[in-house]
C-alpha cells in the first residue's frame, strides 16, 4: 500500500491529499529515507512521521484493506514515539501563553484603531 493512503487509512491525516503533501514536504520518513506518496509500505517498516512539532514514531503491523475506525487503529500500527515528545509540546503551549499576555506591552492594530476612533469621536 502507498504511505500516503496508509497515513490516511489509520487516522493520522484527515485527508488523503494532506497526507501525500506531508511526504512532499519530507514530513514522513520510512526506514531512515525520506518517502516520496508513492512509496510502498510492508509490514514491520518503521515510519517516522512529523505532524503538530511531534515527531511519531511508528511499526507496520499489517496493512488495512481501507480507511479504518479510530478502535481498530492499533491493529495496524505499534506507536513508540517517546512520551518526552508529548511533553516537550506541552511546555510549548505553556511558553506562549507567557510570552505575551493580551493587554500588556505595545498595541495591537486593532487597538490602535480603537484608541484613534475613541479620540475622533471626541473632537
Amino acid at each position: 500500500m502507498r504511505i500516503d493512503k496508509y497515513l490516511w487509512c489509520i487516522r493520522y491525516y484527515k485527508t488523503r491529499s494532506i497526507a501525500t503533501t506531508a511526504c512532499k514536504k519530507g514530513h514522513v520518513k520510512v526506514n531512515g529515507d525520506t518517502a516520496k506518496p508513492s512509496r510502498e509500505v510492508y509490514p514491520q517498516d518503521h515510519i517516522e512521521l512529523r505532524k503538530d512539532q511531534i515527531n511519531y514514531q511508528l511499526k507496520v503491523n499489517d496493512i488495512p484493506e481501507s480507511r479504518v475506525g479510530a478502535k481498530l487503529v492499533d491493529i495496524y500500527r505499534t506507536d513508540t514515539t517517546p512520551k518526552e515528545q508529548f511533553e516537550a509540546r506541552e511546555l510549548l503551549k505553556y511558553s506562549k501563553d507567557y510570552y505575551r499576555k493580551k493587554g500588556t506591552g505595545r498595541p495591537t492594530k486593532k487597538d490602535r484603531r480603537d484608541i484613534d476612533d475613541y479620540t475622533n469621536e471626541n473632537e
